[in-house]
């Protein structure tokens, strides 16, 4: 085998090799081949998005951290910061879902515990393929376990997410983790090296042969022998990474550390390339002092492996002795491997020789590519037929794949570990206390609509970010600052490419309107199998604060009082893109709803306003499924019935069902105070009824709440069954 095949094996293409040959002045070897290799696949270098990345708004006054670290980070006062990121783990997933699933949630958790912070909330992205799939229901059962497995016993709580399924997932699923961390804002570490002379410290679980080819994997189709690749997929210990979490912690809170890095995509060569590259310094490494659990592990086994719960460090000349007490006390291995240097290089040694000699420059900065596209964008409106047999189309929905209870899935996750998460799943944001700060909460939100981004991936991704401020308004939080996870197929494909870009740039105007810079990304290109691509994904996971838990706002009401409901927002009945027109009237294309990110932020700003003055008792954004979906699961979660009227003028169902954007639906005894303060914000707002009884009734046509809830909550169970 030639160079050049070993090469294309490993990932890179023609041109790619020869571009290595360049900034080596010679070929390289196998070990400097599978560094190139990794540091340029897309998992790594963000090659083919970064120009597009550039044009995300990512500053505000309180962004402490934006995009290039481990995670974002955003100031939330007390000398207090949040710190999060999202990442995706989609092809091991759907190669060993339990592992795959697992290792990514204690992936993203080392993200943000590297920065210093302690993981305080888990949240959770899942897409799988048609429930008919023949896989489906083995990965959705490896999936769910694998998060559960691995938070519970981090004892980190899992408090929100969503799970849909598309045929368009059946050879790609998608599993994007999230997670948030609090820390100290004069406790933060950044992943850098300091000066050199300064000792490269490894920590933590040994290296084994597993994961190699974790990054180059990740960023490359799926074909009919995408099985064979499960040895690439890394295996976890929850219990280990538990034991590093605290080691790690207890560390920082002496003056020992200079960088700390997490062993994620690529192990040992992204931390240390990285971590070097960031001061501009260089690092050597002497692999003979890498700790290995396996004989006979190769140069290039040690710098590719993925093998989990690893850390890097750069500690403080003469701090070695108290760094290694505390992780021996934890059990953990501890290595002094090599140190920072000042060639700008990263040189590798093993039995005294030097087996790998690469200029950090290319490594770090990578490649960019302009690939062409052509945006996506439907423009062609499609009629939606509509009867009026409301109730057999809200039961069909309600107990449909998109619209039924996810208790199946979060009651396998601890969602009430560390004691500070308020409420249960299924709210519209998860919610968790702030540790020992009185009556302040952080508020987090995941979301995108596929179908609408398959349509049109411009307003799909405005919208993916407009739904998760309204989540976070709906809560009573205001919106801080997102983090997204963009997944889309082959990027060398101009329609895949278009969808990138379009999906960027509606992100980009959604985040400067609501004042939500990105702090944080990731992005998991070529997700496609045998040729067809995946619905283009841009998840959004967004973060705000409670600044009063008094003022919280919940769409599970206790004591109804006979309120009435409200509608914010105007009601047209779109139902193009729409979950009724795939599920009754079966027909997935047409257009989705229209964006006015000026009446986005105004309404948001109104419903914080509401709840800062406790005029609200309950509150709930209109999103998939439309009025009627919302209406249904406030009674099913209150266990109370309504009493509903629908304008005249307009179709029951496109009223109903209808996904328009910018609306809210709110409980309140104060409707003339509220309907007041519309009129002068130049709001709609209008009562259409009244909480009473035990049934949905609308237009006096009755369904009984026990009815609404069995069908909506034996989905999952009959599936299993």
């Amino acid at each position: 085998m030639t160079t050049l095949d070993q090469a294309i094996e490993l990932g890179l293409n023609e041109k790619e090799y020869k571009e290595t040959i360049k900034y080596m002045k010679r070929v390289p070897n196998i070990t400097e081949l599978g560094i190139f290799s990794a540091m340029w696949s897309e998992h790594c270098s963000y090659k083919s998005s970064r120009k597009w990345l550039k044009t995300l708004p990512t500053k505000a006054p309180w962004v402490i951290q934006g995009p290039g670290e481990n995670a974002g980070i955003i100031d939330i006062g007390n000398n207090l910061a949040a710190v999060f990121k999202m990442e995706s783990h989609n092809h091991p997933s759907f190669i060993e879902p339990y592992q795959g699933a697992a290792t990514g949630v204690g992936g993203i958790m080392r993200d943000i515990f590297t920065m210093g912070a302690r993981p305080v909330a888990n949240l959770n992205c899942l897409r799988f393929g048609s429930p008919q799939n023949i896989k489906t229901k083995h990965l959705l059962s490896g999936v769910v376990s694998g998060i559960g497995g691995y938070g519970n016993c981090m004892g980190v709580p899992t408090i929100g997410g969503e799970c849909t399924f598309h045929d368009g997932y059946n050879g790609n699923i998608l599993v994007n983790a999230m997670t948030v961390g609090i820390v100290k804002k004069d406790k933060i570490f950044y992943a850098k090296a300091g000066s050199p002379g300064s000792p490269v410290v490894y920590v933590g679980a040994k290296t084994g042969r597993d994961g190699i080819h974790g990054a180059s994997m990740a960023s490359a189709s799926f074909d009919a022998d995408s099985e064979s690749k499960r040895p690439t997929v890394q295996v976890g210990d929850p219990f280990t990474e538990k034991l590093l979490l605290e080691a790690c912690l207890e560390l920082m809170e002496t003056d020992c550390i200079i960088g700390i890095q997490d062993m994620g995509a690529a192990g040992l060569t992204s931390s240390s390339v990285e971590m070097a590259a960031k001061d501009n310094n260089g690092i050597e490494i002497d692999l003979d002092k890498v700790p290995v659990r396996e004989t006979k592990m190769t140069p290039f086994e040690i710098m590719l492996s993925e093998s989990q719960e690893r850390m890097l460090m750069v500690l403080k000349p003469g701090s070695e002795q108290k760094a290694e007490e505390i992780f021996k006390k934890w059990e953990l291995d501890f290595s002094i491997i090599g140190k920072v240097t000042s060639s700008q290089h990263i040189v590798l040694k093993s039995n005294n020789e030097i087996v790998a000699d690469i200029p950090l420059e290319p490594l770090a900065n990578g490649l960019i590519y302009d690939r062409p596209y052509e945006s996506n964008i439907n423009s062609e409106a499609v009629n939606i037929p509509t009867n009026d047999d409301w109730q057999n189309a809200l039961l069909k929905l309600i107990g449909s794949h998109d619209l039924c209870s996810r208790e199946w899935i979060w009651q396998q996750y601890d969602h009430m570990v560390m004691g500070d998460t308020i409420g249960m799943p299924g709210s519209e944001s998860g919610v968790v206390k702030i540790h020992n700060i009185d009556k302040e909460a952080l508020a987090i939100t995941t979301d995108c609509t596929p179908r609408y981004c398959k349509s049109n991936s411009y307003i799909g991704g405005m919208q993916a970010v407009c739904e998760s401020y309204r989540n976070l308004c709906a809560v009573g939080a205001l919106p801080l600052a997102i983090t997204d996870c963009l997944n889309f197929g082959n990027p060398e494909n101009k329609e895949v490419m278009g969808q990138i870009v379009d999906a960027i740039r509606g992100i980009s105007e959604a985040c400067n309107k609501l004042s939500m810079p990105v702090v944080a990304g990731n992005v998991s290109l070529y997700n496609e199998t045998e040729g067809k691509s995946i619905p283009p994904t841009p998840q959004i996971g967004a973060v705000g604060l409670i600044k009063n838990t008094d003022n919280q706002l919940s769409n599970m009401i206790v004591k109804p009082d006979n309120q009435d409901i409200i509608i914010l927002g105007t009601t047209s009945g779109h139902l193009e893109c729409s979950i009724y027109a795939k599920e009754i009237a079966n027909i997935e294309n047409g257009n989705p709803p229209n964006i006015n990110l000026e009446e986005e932020l105004k309404h948001g700003k109104f419903i914080l306003e509401l709840a800062s003055k406790n005029l609200i008792s309950a509150c709930k954004d209109i999103s998939d499924g439309g009025i009627g979906i919302a209406l249904s699961e406030i009674c099913i979660m209150s266990n109370t019935g309504c009493e509903v009227i629908s304008p005249k003028e307009k179709n029951i169902c496109e009223w109903l069902f209808g996904e328009d954007q910018a609306r809210y639906i709110i409980m309140t005894n104060y409707s003339e105070a509220i309907i007041n303060r519309s009129k002068e914000m130049n709001i709609e707002a209008s009562i259409i009824g009244k909480l009473n009884g035990k049934h949905l009734t609308i237009n006096n046509n009755k369904i009984s709440i026990e009815k609404l809830s069995n069908i909506r909550n034996n989905w999952f169970h009959n599936y299993f069954s």
